[in-house]
């Protein structure tokens, strides 16, 4: 599958689909929008023109609304799923709606996350990004141990390719700095099996600027994956590093995980456009950063549809101020 019909898919939900929640729609008209309901609202169809994607590595080109599959995995993230072929309906749905990043982690699961990718969807379309993650262990149910030892990556990646059934990751991300291991032992490890050609691009999870920095005197960087969201901003200042060094920035728990997002000046906000505080949050997200490149996860079919519709929300400047006022409140 490659741009033009994820791109088609997008427009062809976005004018079918919006999700069970949305109240506003808009109309492409000889490329002029008309807005429907509040005026300050408006579902624009992605372009060429805007700036709906990014390129991961600079050659890597995705859709910034991707899909974080790690909630398709048994409760606690531990096992297979209660519904395993509605796991296996998500993934797909996910890629119909135009989410060609998916992300993921030999962790989740531990393993099965990236069983039911490779289940689901492959052979793999044509522009089809998976992310995956190594470098922490699981004892057991919402249990996560670090562990960074350059053997344990290499067994990792190579067990990876073969649950995906790929004769290359395209991003792969160290899941944790280990404190017990040195970062330049790990990301050597990394190193070696992108030489040997197993990934294409390395990352990393969880870090600061100047961890950063460090890493990338041992390998390029081209993403970060760090928890972020329009309440939880704790990571600013690596969002504005990646910003000024073009890299990718996959922000975890972007509508706030397991707490969710709450406050009731964001829900009257949301309320006030039309949308829910998840689709509000996202597409906060997408304004916030060109380099956002934000992965929501669900196991629902109707939230995964939600989710999506959210990259068609623009708002004013002003709007998004009065917003972001707002969701300093909560």
């Amino acid at each position: 599958m490659n741009d033009e019909v994820f791109k088609a898919n997008s427009e062809r939900v976005g004018h079918e689909r919006m999700g069970r929640r949305l109240f506003l729609r808009a109309t492409l008209v000889g490329g002029a929008s008309l807005l429907a309901g509040r005026a300050a609202t408006l579902f624009a169809a992605a372009s060429a023109k805007d700036d709906s994607s990014f390129s991961i590595g600079g050659d890597l080109p995705v859709n910034r609304l991707g899909f974080g599959a790690m909630r398709l995995t048994g409760e606690g993230i531990w096992g297979w799923p209660p519904d395993r072929e509605n796991a296996l309906k998500v993934l797909r749905r996910a890629v119909e709606l135009g989410a060609n990043l998916i992300d993921t982690a030999d962790a989740y699961g531990p393993e099965t996350d990236e069983l039911l990718i490779a289940e689901s969807l492959y052979p793999y379309p044509k522009g089809l990004v998976i992310a995956t993650k190594g470098g922490n262990t699981r004892p057991g149910p919402n249990q996560w141990v670090p562990d960074g030892r350059p053997e344990y990556l290499k067994q990792c990646i190579d067990k990876s390719l073969k649950r995906l059934k790929l004769e290359r990751i395209d991003l792969y991300q160290l899941h944790r700095v280990d404190p017990k291991v040195p970062m330049e032992d790990s990301l050597g490890a990394l190193k070696e099996a992108q030489s040997a050609g197993k990934i294409r691009h390395i990352g990393l999870s969880e870090v600061s600027p100047e961890q950063i920095e460090r890493a990338r005197k041992t390998v390029p960087i081209v993403s970060v994956q760090n928890r972020y969201n329009i309440t939880d901003r704790k990571w600013d200042n690596t969002l504005e590093y990646c910003e000024k060094q073009k890299i990718g920035f996959m922000p975890w728990a972007p509508v706030g995980g397991n707490k969710g997002l709450t406050g009731s000046a964001l829900e009257k906000a949301a309320k006030d456009h039309g949308v829910t505080t998840y689709q509000l949050g996202l597409a906060w997200l997408l304004h916030r950063s060109p380099v956002m490149l934000p992965i929501p996860g669900t196991s629902s079919v109707a939230h995964l549809e939600e989710n999506m519709a959210a990259r068609k929300i623009q708002l004013t400047a002003e709007e998004w101020k009065t917003i972001d006022a707002l969701a300093s409140q909560t």
